[in-house]
C-alpha cells in the first residue's frame, strides 16, 4: 500500500515528482502570467517540456513536466519566475517604512537600554567588592 502522505499537496511549492514517471518533476501555475512567463524562460533556455492543463477545485492549472535533467536549471527558473511577479508583503510604501522605523527604533532602545543596565550592574558590583 503506498503512502497516502507522500501525495498529500499543501500548495505550499508549485512542483512535485511526476505521479508516473519519476524522471520528470511537474511544475503547476494557476496564474496565466506565471505560466507565461515560465514557458518563455524554458523556450529560451532550450529546456524541452510537456504542457497540459488540469481543472481542479474550479481552478485551471497549468502543468509543465520537465526532465530530472534540467531540475537546477528549472528552479532557477522557477524561481526567477516567482520573483518577478512576486508582490511586496506590505504593499503601501508609506506604512513599510513606518514598519521598518519603529523596528529599528525598538531595536536602538534595547541596546541602548542593555548599555545602560550593564554600566549599572558594573557599579553593583564595585560596591559590592
Amino acid at each position: 500500500m503506498e503512502n497516502p502522505i507522500e501525495h498529500l499537496d499543501l500548495g505550499f511549492v508549485n512542483f512535485t515528482k511526476h505521479p508516473e514517471n519519476p524522471n520528470f518533476v511537474v511544475y503547476r501555475f494557476t496564474d496565466p502570467e506565471r505560466a507565461n512567463s515560465f514557458r518563455a524562460e524554458l523556450i529560451a533556455n532550450n529546456i524541452s517540456f510537456e504542457e497540459d492543463t488540469e481543472k481542479k477545485k474550479q481552478l485551471i492549472y497549468t502543468l509543465f513536466a520537465i526532465h530530472t535533467k534540467y531540475y537546477n536549471q528549472s528552479m532557477q527558473i522557477n524561481i526567477k519566475v516567482e520573483g518577478k511577479h512576486k508582490k511586496p508583503l506590505i504593499p503601501f510604501r508609506i506604512f513599510r517604512w513606518t514598519v521598518l522605523l519603529f523596528g529599528l527604533g525598538i531595536l536602538l532602545l534595547a541596546i541602548l537600554s542593555y548599555c545602560k543596565h550593564m554600566s549599572y550592574l558594573k557599579e553593583q558590583t564595585e560596591q559590592i567588592k
